[in-house]
């Protein structure tokens, strides 16, 4: 696995039969954990699960959901949902300012 622009780019795949990760399942996690790398295991021939460790798979969520964020925020503006910049963070401020007198 490489970074490029702070994302990371899979270099290489690796594929193992279902029989490797029952039988090599601490050999196949550190791979996961340690190099980064995923791995695509297979039930008869065909790919069927990815593993992956979980720091890969945090921040593989964490950029979907940034861009769904964004992809969500290209739709409001097409649709003309939008405010000032000012406006915005006058009810932004607003609101905090009503919660901190609660």
């Amino acid at each position: 696995m490489t970074i490029k622009n702070g994302r990371y780019k899979y270099t290489e795949v690796i594929i193992r039969p279902s029989a490797a990760l029952r039988n090599n399942y601490s050999e196949i996690s550190r791979t996961c954990r340690e190099d980064r790398t995923p791995v695509i295991i297979t039930k008869n021939g065909i790919g069927d699960t990815v593993l992956m460790g979980i720091q890969e798979y945090n921040q593989m969520t964490a950029e979907l959901e940034l861009l769904r964020t964004l992809a969500d925020a290209e739709e409001d503006i097409a649709q003309g949902r939008v405010a000032p910049v000012q406006e915005t963070f006058d009810d932004i401020r607003s609101a905090l300012l009503a919660k901190g007198n609660r």
